[in-house]
């Protein structure tokens, strides 16, 4: 069943964030599951919604790629996840940027 994951990460930065994004290059190297993903920044840290095919397609991506890479790159803090299932899912003019 498809996910929608909500994270919020306080204390991660811009740079932080784009840092990881070149080490676990999930871009370059898609992750098995993942559907979409966006992150932006708040006064107080990154946030990020994504869609996956399943809880377990996600929590493959966290352990084996996802903190790995923020291990290396030196995020201390953990973020808090929320997962649910997808009800619905509308994309009316999605474009990759």
């Amino acid at each position: 069943m498809a996910i929608v994951m909500s994270m919020q990460w306080d204390g991660v930065t811009a740079e932080q964030y784009e840092r990881v994004r070149k080490e676990v290059n999930w871009e370059g190297n898609k992750p098995e599951g993942g559907m979409f993903h966006v992150a932006w920044f708040t006064p107080v840290g990154l946030r990020v919604t994504d869609l996956w095919e399943s809880a377990e397609t996600f929590n493959r991506f966290v352990e084996k790629r996802l903190m790995p890479g923020v291990q290396k790159v030196g995020i201390q803090t953990q973020p808090r996840v929320e997962i649910q299932p997808v009800h619905a899912l509308y994309t009316p003019g999605y474009r990759a940027l």
